[in-house]
């Protein structure tokens, strides 16, 4: 572990500043900025007009994907055909989840880092030849897929789950990782996880986050206690730590991994139960961009042998652990087309 990379994220106090200044910056970003330049998406001349057919039934989204190829095709050419300075990967990303999308306050120029900065550096090394050929666009949870349909980014790497429902409007990479969904709440709460203890406490999740369908659906299925509130919502998930931390919720609910994360940054706060559901992260991209998807699963065959265990050691190894399930790649599958 990189001790740099480590320090000045203990206490509350701290941690309320750092976050209160991640959402500053978050909402002067220009994730929104106009698309006239030509340099933001890559809709358009050059767009593949793919075949990418998802599994009707889809029981197991993470394996709706294309198989691997190291063959360029019009999306990847559109993207190598950008010049000067506007030769670079356009990527959603987050700026303020700890170990995975963030920017480290102890550094100089607080670059972005981690364990998904890792990927999109080394997809940007093997498609444009250069790990710095990025061009970074922080965006909010619930904007992940319209950043992709309206052409203002090449890919999300975000802790993006892969669902069914998000295959009807993008397409996914194979898994890059496993994780689930879990409660994050004060040590000193009377919950002990999601069960009946969240009767009467107000839990806050990431608008379009899968946590927010799973509590949906567990509320009206009678799954999760009819007393719940639910109805608290933010536009990313780490506002929902800083609603904890203001004792505006009870509760938060997202992935695990990123909860881990969560309690490592504020020492008050813990995760409450096991996993509750099994979901894996992908590299999310327009829907029709075959050859996109086919050269960024190419590049998880390779960086899952070389690089991916590197860059868990560096970021996750310290929260999630050395030898639990999440320390080791999933194994990709493929959907049988041409």
């Amino acid at each position: 572990m990189h001790a740099r990379r480590m320090r000045g994220w203990g206490g509350v106090g701290a941690m309320a500043l750092v976050c209160v200044l991640a959402l500053s910056f978050m909402l002067l970003l220009p994730w929104t900025q106009s698309r006239g330049d030509g340099s933001t998406g890559t809709g358009g001349p050059g767009v593949a007009e793919g075949t990418h057919a998802v599994d009707a039934s889809c029981q197991s989204p993470e394996k709706q994907t294309l198989s691997p190829s190291a063959t360029d095709g019009p999306t990847i050419a559109a993207i190598k055909a950008r010049t000067g300075e506007k030769r670079k990967l356009i990527v959603g990303v987050d700026q303020n989840s700890f170990r995975w999308g963030y920017r480290d306050p102890n550094n100089t120029g607080a670059a972005l880092e981690g364990f998904d900065i890792d990927l999109v550096r080394r997809i940007a090394e093997v498609i444009l030849g250069d790990r710095n050929a990025v061009q970074f666009k922080a965006i909010p949870t619930n904007q992940r897929v319209p950043a992709i349909q309206e052409g203002r980014v090449d890919m999300v790497v975000r802790t993006m789950t892969i669902t069914c429902d998000r295959l009807k409007d993008v397409a996914f990479s194979a898994p890059y990782f496993r994780t689930g969904q879990q409660v994050l709440a004060p040590k000193s709460s009377s919950i002990t996880g999601y069960d009946d203890t969240l009767a009467k406490k107000k839990i806050c999740t990431a608008a379009g986050s899968t946590a927010n369908t799973q509590l949906t659906g567990d509320l009206k299925a009678g799954k999760l206690p009819a007393s719940a509130d639910i109805s608290t919502t933010v536009p990313n998930q780490l506002d929902c730590l800083v609603r904890l931390q203001l004792g505006e919720v009870d509760a938060v609910v997202t992935d695990g991994a990123l909860a881990a994360s969560q309690a490592a940054q504020d020492p008050t706060v813990e995760l409450k139960g096991a996993a509750f559901t099994a979901e894996y992260y992908g590299v999310a991209m327009k829907k029709d961009a075959d050859d996109l998807v086919r050269r960024v699963n190419q590049i998880l065959v390779e960086y899952r042998a070389n690089g991916w265990q590197r860059s868990y050691t560096d970021w996750l190894s310290a929260t999630l652990g050395s030898d639990s399930a999440t320390s080791m790649p999933p194994a990709p599958q493929y959907l049988r087309t041409s």
